[in-house]
């Protein structure tokens, strides 16, 4: 394990991202990610790569990409360090399985969620519960993993949400 990666484990900043992933021989992978702000839009372009190699068809894709987003800004805004992102994807079912997990609940929530209303924000998870076949949470001693599993079919579009 790379020094980087350690240090984003125990929580400590690193300009060094994005750091080379884990990847396993089941062909997921797993990434640090930074614990700020841009930490969505880099696991968005990882999670794209990802899926342009496996094929994924576009729909499912855009699903996945909204997913990982809205999670991982939940983990940036309401969790601790460490961040990191894992995917992984079951060719018998056809689904991409997302998991970010974190260091569990912050004290106070990140700059942005405390600067909004209460309706300004909140809805993350009635999107995901849109996008997804299932999802949910587990802790773990030292962290908690928040993951979804998104559905190749009969499952809404981006586009549809948003009507």
């Amino acid at each position: 394990m790379s020094d980087a990666l350690r240090r984003c484990q125990r929580g400590q900043p690193d300009r060094t991202f994005p750091l080379q992933p884990v990847e396993r021989p089941d062909g997921g992978q797993t990434h640090a990610l930074p614990v700020r702000q841009e930490a969505a839009g880099e696991a968005r372009k990882i999670t794209k790569r990802v899926l342009t190699r496996w094929r994924v068809a576009d729909e499912t894709a855009d699903s996945a990409l909204l997913t990982v987003s809205e999670l991982v800004t939940n983990a940036v805004e309401h969790a601790q360090p460490p961040l990191n992102l894992d995917l992984s994807r079951d060719p018998g079912t056809r689904r991409v399985h997302i998991e970010i997990s974190d260091g569990g609940p912050a004290a106070t929530d990140g700059d942005w969620a405390a600067s909004c209303t209460r309706g300004e924000h909140g809805r993350g998870l009635e999107i995901i519960d849109q996008l997804t076949a299932a999802h949910g949470d587990r802790q773990e001693p030292g962290h908690v993993i928040h993951w979804a599993d998104v559905d190749a079919r009969a499952r809404p579009m981006v586009s549809e949400l948003f009507e």
